[in-house]
């Protein structure tokens, strides 16, 4: 068994799901992970969207304040951020000339957070022009973890279909999907629920609060 490099490859691409992306950064910095960090033209307007200062994330950071650093890391990648992060390395989208692009990079595993149907899509067909499916055909390829966090609803018999052919080649569909038995009390939590099970599936310890303990003995 190969030991950890401690290398993970975070793609971040259009469909919702910001808050998603800047908690799982900002917990894979924490657990001392290097992220290689590849952002789609369409996930930087996202996250733009979503976690800037325009769209209320003033208000998320306020009840989440560990959603602040992370959200900053893009327009463009540490442009908001005022400084550099040590562990975090950005990479353009459209270069298939860089590490990210070869089997030889070692990684831990490659996560696409939020993954978008046409990313989903264009990874199932085999597609490879830009750094995040070639990425993600290094991943597979590699035998290595790949984790699609899709956030969309309902879903239509294509992204089915493509998520059952993505299953079957060794990548695990992790929808964004919360749970509520442990009865969030505020958006963070369910964003946290989330991130956690994305952080397990690639094998990265947390203290995030995802665990079912059963019901207890009082039924």
């Amino acid at each position: 068994m190969m030991h950890r490099t401690n290398n993970i490859v975070l793609t971040i691409t259009g469909a919702s799901g910001g808050p998603y992306a800047v908690r799982l950064l900002d917990c894979l910095e924490a657990a001392g992970e290097m992220i290689h960090l590849v952002v789609s033209p369409h996930g930087q307007r996202l996250l733009t969207d979503e976690c800037g200062p325009k769209k209320g994330s003033e208000a998320f950071c306020a009840k989440h304040p560990s959603g602040c650093s992370g959200k900053r890391l893009l327009t463009p990648f540490f442009a908001l951020i005022g400084r550099r992060s040590e562990r975090v390395i950005a990479y353009d989208y459209n270069d298939l000339s860089c590490r990210l692009a070869s089997g030889s990079f070692l990684t831990d595993g490659m996560v696409i957070c939020p993954c978008s149907s046409n990313t989903l899509g264009a990874v199932a067909a085999g597609l490879g022009d830009n750094l995040i499916t070639r990425a993600a055909h290094v991943t597979l390829k590699e035998g290595r973890p790949l984790v699609l966090v899709h956030r969309e609803m309902p879903v239509s018999g294509i992204d089915l279909e493509n998520m059952l052919k993505l299953q079957r080649a060794g990548a695990t569909i992790c929808p964004a999907s919360p749970g509520f038995y442990l009865r969030p009390c505020k958006v963070a939590d369910l964003v946290d629920f989330v991130v956690g099970r994305v952080l397990d599936l690639l094998g990265v310890p947390h203290q995030l609060n995802v665990r079912w303990e059963g019901l207890g003995n009082d039924e």
